[in-house]
Formats: C-alpha cells, structure tokens, sequence
C-alpha cells in the first residue's frame, strides 16, 4: 500500500477576481492566488509551511478529511514534509520509540531524529534504511 500526505484545500472565487484557499483540516493554511494555477501552487507552500511548524512545535498533524463540492482540491506538501510525517506516523503504528528506530538502525537518537524533521534532509539510502527497518519499503513518485 503506497501512502502519502495530502489534504483538502477549498478554493472559493472572489468576487474582485482569483481565489481564497483554505483547509478545513488546517484552520492556520490560508492563502490566495490571482488565478487556479497560483492558487493550488500557493497552497501547497502555505500546507508544507503550517505543516512544518506544527512539527516543529510538537502540536499533533490531524488526519485528512474528505470534503467533497466544487472547489475542493488535494494538495500535497513538500516531498521533506511528507517524508517526515510518513516516517514518524509508521514508527508510532509500530509502537517503537525514536531510541528503538536508532538500534534497529545501528545509529544515534540525533540522527534518527533527523528523519522524522523536514529539515533533516535525510538520504534515499537512509530513508530506505529506516523503512526497512520499520518493515516497509521507500516508494518515490512523481505526480
């Protein structure tokens, strides 16, 4: 099963001319765009951002709602933010702390700690390593 991080932006028209996006997942991502394109593009900055300072602040990534009706989009984050939260949310499913993931991997708590940041800028070869040693496989797409 491959996974990945994405969330519903709702983009609503105005009346002066392009789009407000919102997430109803991310009360805090609010942005806007002169057009569609600089709208979706300008959202997937302002998720990868909110989503990474919640990282930062240890606050909880909230779990993906469908929202259906017009104007409803997936936006994906940056690929350093999903590899982050995908790393972390398979570690927590298996109920292993970051010291666990460290011995599986014969490495230190910083390092390991570094995969799940997404400022870690952690190697393929290290995040094929940890999903390994969390059992699963490293799938990279372009979409």
């Amino acid at each position: 099963m491959t996974t990945n991080i994405r969330y519903v932006a709702v983009l609503a028209p105005q009346p002066e001319g392009g789009f407000t996006v919102t997430f109803p997942d991310i009360p805090e991502a609010i942005t806007e765009g002169d057009d569609r394109d600089a709208a979706l593009f300008n959202a997937a900055e302002v998720l990868t951002l909110c989503l990474e300072q919640r990282m930062e602040d240890g606050e909880a990534i909230p779990a993906a709602t469908k929202v259906k009706g017009k104007g409803a989009e997936w936006i994906e984050p940056a690929a350093a933010v999903q590899a982050a939260l995908l790393m972390k949310q398979a570690r927590e499913a298996q109920g292993k702390s970051l010291a666990d993931l460290a011995r599986a991997l014969d490495t230190s708590w910083p390092a390991a700690q570094r995969l799940e940041q997404p400022g870690g800028n952690p190697t393929l070869k290290q995040l094929e390593r940890a999903a390994a040693a969390l059992g699963k496989r490293l799938v990279v797409g372009l979409g």
